[in-house]
C-alpha cells in the first residue's frame, strides 16, 4: 500500500471516528438531562445549554412558552410544579434519537415522556416531540435550542415529527 493510500485510509477511519464521537457525545448530552432535572440539580441541567439558548415547550392549557439559559432554564426546576414532580418521584426519559452531525452543529429529533409514581404505582404523565438544535463548544457540544410539544395530535407536534426526515 502506497503512503498516500494509507494516508488516505487513516484520514477516512479519523472522519468516521469523529462522526462516531459526535453522536455518542451528543447521545450522552441528552441522556444527562433526565437525572439531572428529576434530582432537581437545577445549575449543571441549564448548563446542558449555550449561553442564550432556549427551551420551548407545551403549556398544560396548550399554549407554548420559550425560557432562556441559564437562569430562565435553570428556574424552571425550582418552579413548584417541577418540585412536586420531583418530590412525588418522576422520571424525564429521553428516547434515543436520531442525530444529523454536520460540522460544528448538528440536529436531533426523538421523543421523550415524563413518568409519574402516583402510591405505589407507576404510569405515563406525558409525552412529547423534541427538535433539539445544538453545537460544539470548547466544553464539548451543548444545546443551543430544545423545542418540544406534547404528543396531543397537533399539527405543531407533527410538524417537529416530521423533521426528522431532513436529517
Amino acid at each position: 500500500m502506497s503512503d498516500t493510500a494509507l494516508e488516505a485510509r487513516v484520514a477516512a477511519l479519523e472522519t468516521r471516528l469523529r462522526a462516531a464521537e459526535d453522536q455518542l457525545a451528543i447521545q450522552n448530552l441528552l441522556m444527562t438531562y433526565g437525572p439531572l432535572v428529576d434530582s432537581a440539580t437545577a445549575g449543571p441541567a441549564a448548563a446542558l445549554w449555550v449561553e442564550g439558548g432556549g427551551y420551548g415547550f407545551t403549556l398544560p392549557d396548550g399554549g407554548t412558552k420559550r425560557l432562556e439559559a441559564p437562569d430562565e432554564i435553570a428556574g424552571m426546576y425550582g418552579w413548584p410544579g417541577h418540585l412536586e414532580l420531583v418530590n412525588t418521584g418522576c422520571a424525564h426519559l429521553t428516547a434515543t434519537p436520531r442525530i444529523a452531525v454536520r460540522g460544528d452543529e448538528a440536529e436531533a429529533v426523538g421523543y421523550s415522556v415524563v413518568i409519574l409514581r402516583e402510591d405505589e404505582r407507576w404510569f405515563l404523565w406525558r409525552a412529547a416531540v423534541n427538535h433539539w438544535t445544538l453545537a460544539r463548544t470548547a466544553d464539548g457540544w451543548r444545546v443551543v435550542e430544545r423545542v418540544n410539544r406534547a404528543l396531543d395530535g397537533s399539527a405543531a407536534s407533527h410538524e417537529i415529527m416530521r423533521k426528522v426526515q431532513a436529517l
